[in-house]
């Protein structure tokens, strides 16, 4: 057969069958001329009925090379009638399906040394992955080879050689299953493991800049969770040090927005920096990110009982709140990185939305003092600032990134620092305002179980660290949400994904995993027993439907669940922490408020089922060794009586929640908790005078009514 481009058809200019998909991803192409399918069994009986292997496009809605393949590919219509003769197109949005996503992307890891998004791959009709990379230009360019004669090779190939190609491609599954699979040891000793990740943190820290590694860089929020676990068990400072230098460094660059404004929005964190000196960012901003870095401060100011560190968590909480929350309550999933460089332009441009001249600046600010100000701090230069400009598209334009401090401005300019800080707080609100007015980044609106689950976690915390209650209002306006439209009780299912009135797509082990922290950490802001036992009976619910029970440790798709073709294992605390870490975690909590023992038992299962990594490659799993650290340390109930709502009991919830305490649990005793725990005997549920009683490893001190002395306990339990 002789295999030509097909001629484009025009009918193919009307919508495909995308447009009845509920993602912002799929959506997004579903204009395109490729006939596309969503994964399905559709798909598969096409694929299957015509002979014909599948082509598996994975990516999601703010991605900016998803975008480039979309325009130089996906839109041309040579190259879809290619793609519609001899292929049959799957679309996927991988953060619905995070599990298919992580097991194709195994597959392309394995097959070529890298990833990333949009991901490629080529399939059998069964599923079986043959070849697969990720971004291609449509020619040869890059050093990479062409997409059009990728899709012709593989046609061919295809056509004269179907059965060789599946024969070849038949290994993967089942060598992929096996070390999903693999041989289950004892779990190295805590100290050994914590001490083999720190080692390789310091050797991989970079000390000029902060983070870990070269670029691109990335804020992997789990291994400054480990940071502050370390510091806290080992006493090392050089571990808090790291920590707080790299919050610092990434709050100072570019990587971070700048311009917010209280009460009215901007502000958080891009995804990752393209340079080492967290200058140049990828600006897409994801929920996950600032859910995760907004806990990292809150610890940081815990920590350190540096404000900077406050206003850093403040700042990311003003961002998803007046940015990224639905009328219901709940929070959206990403902003892109792409937006219109102005209202008149057809042309999307990687940060056009957060870009500035030195002109435009000027000409808002308008006061020269003020202007002179601003470009100081902020490194401002009329030739454009962003000097690692990977691609050459900022040319003249500059990227906020704090330079100098209130400080050392107010030296300069012979000015009091709350003059400085003043006139920075005008400099923001203007520039902000004129930001406002141009065209914003498209913004993926759906809302997903797990990454709610993260924001709940940093809401709540913050409700408690910062002693603010419209952050607890907003978390548990979040969990109902969730609780009310992606969990049926009766059926016990939770689902992924809600938008635009649809909740669907079975709950992955992660979804579980994240809600049921989410819970445990609203419990502990609100007191309201209703959080704690949901947490329960979900934990209960994901060891049902996830836990392997022959090996430990929990597949990331249910047992139940059919849309994957191999259920695997997540092994990595990557940019969110594997559903395996903050599930053993959640067992421990819940076995020491609960008392119910076989909840620590499924903890220690699920550690021991990553001995081998742990062993290792410590450093790759940060926050399982957070949990390693609360299964073998000295653990900490601190039971509090009395009535909740007087000044007695603020003052000692401050002098619980004004310290970083891993570790601890925090109850209290009420009637309505007595169901799913047993408290000592001399613990009172019903008693009126606001009390603490703290009990190390389930021996019970006298109870606390002083917060000095409360405050004095919890600071000697680690000396």
């Amino acid at each position: 057969m002789d295999y030509i481009m097909p001629s484009h058809d025009p009918s193919r200019n009307k919508p495909n069958r995308l447009i009845h998909e509920k993602s912002p991803y799929l959506q997004q192409h579903a204009s395109n001329p490729v006939d596309w399918f969503a994964w399905g069994k559709e798909a598969f009986e096409k694929a299957k009925d015509e002979h014909k292997p599948i082509f598996l496009s994975v990516g999601y809605s703010t991605c900016h090379w998803c975008h480039v393949m979309e325009r130089e590919s996906f839109e041309n219509p040579e190259i879809a009638g290619l793609l519609n003769a001899h292929f049959v197109s799957v679309k996927v949005d991988r953060e619905e399906l995070p599990d298919l996503d992580r097991l194709y992307m195994s597959y392309v890891q394995s097959s070529t040394g890298r990833g990333g998004w949009p991901m490629s791959v080529w399939l059998t009709p069964d599923l079986q992955p043959f070849y697969g990379g990720s971004y291609f230009p449509p020619e040869e360019r890059y050093g990479m080879p062409g997409f059009t004669t990728i899709l012709l090779t593989i046609a061919r190939l295809w056509q004269s050689d179907e059965k060789k190609i599946i024969a070849a491609s038949s290994t993967f599954f089942t060598s992929l299953g096996g070390i999903s699979r693999n041989n289950v040891a004892a779990p190295p000793e805590a100290d050994e493991a914590q001490e083999a990740c720190f080692r390789w943190l310091v050797a991989n820290y970079d000390h000029d800049f902060g983070g870990f590694g070269s670029a691109p860089k990335f804020p992997r929020p789990v291994l400054l969770n480990f940071l502050f676990n370390d510091a806290y068990y080992t006493g090392r400072k050089k571990a808090l040090d790291m920590a707080l230098y790299t919050l610092r460094q990434m709050a100072y660059g570019g990587i971070h927005d700048h311009l917010a404004v209280k009460g009215k929005g901007g502000g958080g964190f891009a995804r990752y920096s393209t340079d080492e000196r967290w200058h140049v960012p990828h600006f897409e901003k994801m929920l996950y990110d600032n859910a995760q870095l907004a806990v990292s401060y809150l610890e940081a100011f815990q920590c350190s009982k540096d404000s900077f560190y406050k206003t850093a968590a403040e700042d990311i909480f003003n961002y998803v709140l007046c940015d990224m929350t639905s009328p219901e309550g709940a929070f959206y999933s990403a902003e892109d990185a792409d937006s219109l460089s102005s209202c008149e332009s057809g042309e999307k441009q990687e940060g056009a939305f957060y870009l500035w001249s030195a002109g435009e600046i000027r000409d808002i600010l308008g006061d020269e003092m003020l202007s002179a100000i601003f470009c100081f701090i902020f490194g401002i230069r009329v030739e454009g600032n962003a000097l690692n400009d990977p691609h050459g598209e900022f040319t003249g334009r500059n990227i906020l990134i704090q330079q100098a401090t209130v400080e050392e401005t107010a030296e300069k300019f012979g000015k009091k620092p709350a003059e400085i800080s003043a006139a920075l707080d005008d400099a923001r609100t203007r520039l902000y305002n004129t930001r406002a007015a141009r065209p914003r980044p498209f913004l993926d609106d759906k809302i997903l179980t797990a990454w709610n689950g993260l924001m709940i976690s940093a809401l709540a915390k913050g409700a408690r660290v910062l002693n603010h209650a419209p952050f607890l209002e907003a978390a548990r306006k979040a969990a109902d949400f969730i609780l009310e439209k992606l969990y049926d009780p009766e059926n016990r299912r939770l689902l992924r994904r809600y938008r635009d009135g649809n909740a669907a797509i079975a709950g992955k082990a992660e979804d579980y995993a994240f809600l049921v922290q989410a819970l445990i950490d609203l419990y502990e802001a609100s007191f309201e027993a209703h959080y704690l036992q949901t947490a329960l009976e979900l934990a209960e619910l994901q060891n049902t439907l996830f836990f392997d029970h022959a090996l430990g440790g929990y597949f990331s798709t249910a047992v139940d669940d059919d849309a994957v073709p191999l259920r695997m294992k997540e092994e990595y605390d990557g940019a969110e922490p594997s559903a395996n870490s903050v599930s053993a975690l959640n067992l421990l909590r819940l076995a020491e408020m609960t008392g119910k023992e076989e909840l620590s038992f499924k903890a220690e299962e699920t550690i021991r089922a990553s001995s081998s990594m742990l062993a290792d490659n410590s450093h790759a799993l940060p926050q399982m060794l957070v949990a390693l650290n609360f299964a073998r340390k000295r653990k900490t109930r601190v039971i509090l009586g009395g009535n909740l709502f007087s000044p007695e009991m603020d003052q000692l919830r401050h002098a619980i929640d004004d310290r970083y305490l891993p570790g601890t649990v925090i109850l209290h005793a009420a009637p309505e908790i007595a169901s799913i725990q047993r408290f000592p005997e001399t613990i009172q549920t019903d008693a009126v005078r606001p009390h603490a009683t703290v009990c190390i490893d389930r021996t019970c001190q006298l109870p606390i009514n002083d917060p000095r002395i409360l405050a004095e306990t919890l600071d000697n339990m680690m000396q």
